[in-house]
């Protein structure tokens, strides 16, 4: 089986790319949903119900298996290197697992409350919950690049500086929107 690891460890990467690419698109999706929602008939409806299908799609086709095989593939290597489980680094990682799986299920919620067009959260609250993977994404990448659990601090320094910028970047996207609403 160890003769598999480097190939198991291929497929964790791949599935983990497009978990994430279906958590970051997703999100924006459904600011494209919501947007729609409150948009005159007949204009409504007919994006309303091709925004449901791609976002159907995407978290059906892509996001949901990505996350259950690059789960899968995880506890393979975990199993065929346990040593890790003893390691720091790894431990803050899986807690950082724990918050994305965590991400995912309200990420679901959200998808299903939109499919019924239950809309409860506004178009900038998604734009904000877009950048919860990107978060996790930086410290799980610092991670496992520096396999310290000390050292990874910086890269959430690093996160929390580029959460700063996006949010500097979020309201002058906002005034622009504001000022002129096609943009």
């Amino acid at each position: 089986m160890e003769a598999y690891y480097n190939y198991i460890k291929a497929l964790h990467v791949i599935f983990i790319v497009t978990w994430f690419a279906g958590l970051f698109y997703i999100p924006r999706l459904f600011v494209y949903q919501i947007e729609a929602f409150h948009k005159p008939s007949p204009e409504k409806e007919i994006l309303g119900k091709q925004l449901k299908l791609m976002a159907k799609r995407l978290w059906t086709i892509i996001t949901w298996p990505s996350a259950i095989l690059a789960t899968f593939f995880a506890v393979c290597l975990l199993i065929m290197r346990p040593f890790l489980l003893e390691l720091s680094w790894m431990h803050v990682k899986l807690a950082f697992v724990v918050l994305l799986i965590l991400y995912h299920l309200k990420t679901h919620q959200f998808y299903k409350q939109l499919q019924r067009d239950d809309v409860k959260k506004t178009s900038n609250f998604m734009r904000l919950w877009n950048e919860g993977a990107t978060f996790i994404l930086f410290a799980v990448v610092f991670l496992v690049i520096l396999k310290s659990a000390i050292n990874w601090v910086f890269g959430v320094i690093g996160i929390f500086v580029l959460g700063i910028l996006l949010m500097l970047g979020f309201k002058v996207y906002k005034n622009i929107r504001n000022k002129n609403p096609d943009a």
